[in-house]
């Protein structure tokens, strides 16, 4: 089997959060190597005539979302919750199945679906699908959830037993940690390897320099404003209130605070608490309200929309006070742009990362004065800054390299098909992925926030 076909599947693959980036990451590694990949989710803003959509599939489906609702939280389970969930997974497990019969697919790259139960059908019925298929499936696990306060009460322990994930002799399994390693072999008895995020540190990000410029005069940054960049979703565990209390304790008006991604995964309200916060400590806040776009892959919905490689080449510093991460993305990337930045010593930090040596900011859960003197001196000096990213590039491109995914996949390749399948090699031919898309920066929207603008409100 010279080449696969690759099918991979999630609830959602657009946008920006970590499981559609390292997809397609992933996806870029496959196709270099002549390998086909197809997308089966419930939201794709790739694939063109490569993806399934199966609305039903997203895990803000109107169905889903009240099965969660009745689910989370309680212990006893209705009947006609149960009915919903089984009707949701047969239908999903029929589009399964026609799934891999449509575009003859050889492996399977479960994307985070049988890891965080926010769609339990589908989690049934892709632990149904594979178990009667038996086809060679690679499970990458993000956030189990045992990690998440929310699933701690539940309706649906039987469902989480079988398919959260499922042990099924087909499977590789792949973490993004050693905590979660060791958890899920404690809990599950499976056996799992560690896959860390990555970034093609050999091959530095293509920038276009008119481009940016004019991102950053469009959200109406002056040319000598400090760009303080949180690269993040806004959700609760990004600790987004410490980057709020950096600036005002920086005590310069030059500092604005801007926020690149959309809230909404996890509701508006902690977005609302942040201007309000913003507003109260008189700190300049700005959040880019359009939707941002894997830089990783061109999908026909990119025309409208931004990426992330449009709005980090100006950032001046990043912040990144995350109070919990299954890795961490937004701490690559500012590597992989040679940003200073600030870290909060999250658990898989502490474990994981921090022992390889990066010269960073950090905070131990608040943010000491010691901390703010560090930034303030890391803004003032071209010369440590220079000093600390480069040293920061170099020891992730020894660590969190395409080189290292690769060593990983060729293992769980070697597993499920022996000397079938040739091992994943650098650089034998261009992928298919249309790679980067500059998008016209004057068609950004931002609000604004803080000092001076305490009024207006997040469009829902």
């Amino acid at each position: 089997m010279k080449h696969l076909n690759v099918g991979f599947v999630s609830t959602r693959f657009a946008g920006t959060d970590g499981v559609t980036l390292e997809s397609s990451k992933w996806a870029e590694v496959f196709q270099h190597n002549g390998h086909h990949c197809y997308w089966f989710a419930g939201d794709l803003d790739r694939g063109n005539g490569s993806r399934y959509l199966v609305k039903e599939a997203h895990f803000q489906d109107p169905t889903n979302a009240w099965i969660n609702r009745e689910v989370i939280g309680r212990r006893e389970r209705k009947p006609s919750v149960t009915r919903a969930i089984h009707d949701q997974r047969a239908l999903l497990k029929e589009h399964l199945h026609t799934f891999i019969r449509q575009f003859d697919i050889h492996l399977l790259i479960v994307q985070n679906a049988l890891t965080i139960p926010m769609h339990v059908p589908l989690g049934l019925a892709l632990t149904e699908t594979l178990a009667e298929t038996q086809i060679p499936t690679i499970c990458h696990h993000h956030d189990f959830y045992w990690e998440r306060v929310r699933y701690s009460v539940n309706a649906i322990n039987d469902y989480l037993r079988m398919a959260f994930p499922p042990h099924l002799p087909n499977i590789q399994h792949a973490v993004i940690n050693s905590e979660a390693r060791e958890q899920l072999a404690l809990r599950t008895g499976i056996a799992s390897i560690i896959v860390p995020n990555v970034l093609d540190f050999k091959t530095p990000p293509r920038i276009d320099e008119e481009s940016t410029r004019r991102f950053r005069a469009s959200i109406d940054l002056a040319p000598d404003d400090i760009m303080i960049l949180q690269p993040t979703r806004i959700v609760r565990r990004k600790g987004i209130e410490h980057a709020i209390e950096l600036v005002k304790a920086l005590n310069n008006p030059r500092c604005k605070l801007v926020i690149s991604h959309e809230a909404g995964d996890e509701g508006f309200d902690y977005a609302e608490w942040l201007k309000d916060y913003a507003c109260e400590n008189l700190v300049d806040l700005r959040l880019v309200t359009t939707r941002l776009s894997d830089p990783w892959y061109a999908g026909e919905s990119r025309a409208a929309v931004h990426t992330l490689w449009d709005i980090y080449p100006h950032a001046d510093f990043i912040t990144y006070p995350s109070l919990y991460e299954g890795f961490g993305n937004a701490f690559l990337e500012a590597i992989y742009f040679r940003k200073p930045l600030l870290v909060n010593r999250y658990a898989t930090f502490v474990r994981d990362i921090e022992p390889l040596g990066f010269d960073l900011a950090v905070m131990d859960g608040y943010l000491s004065k010691q901390t703010v003197q560090i930034v303030r001196e890391i803004l003032a000096s071209p010369e440590r800054r220079a000093q600390m990213v480069d040293t920061n590039y170099t020891i992730a491109s020894q660590h969190y390299a395409y080189s290292r995914l690769r060593e990983c996949l060729n293992l769980m390749l070697a597993s499920l098909f022996g000397e079938a399948v040739d091992p994943l090699v650098a650089g034998r031919r261009e992928p298919e992925i249309d790679g980067f898309l500059t998008i016209d920066p004057l068609q950004v929207v931002f609000k604004r926030f803080g000092t001076g603008n305490c009024a207006g409100r997040l469009g829902h």
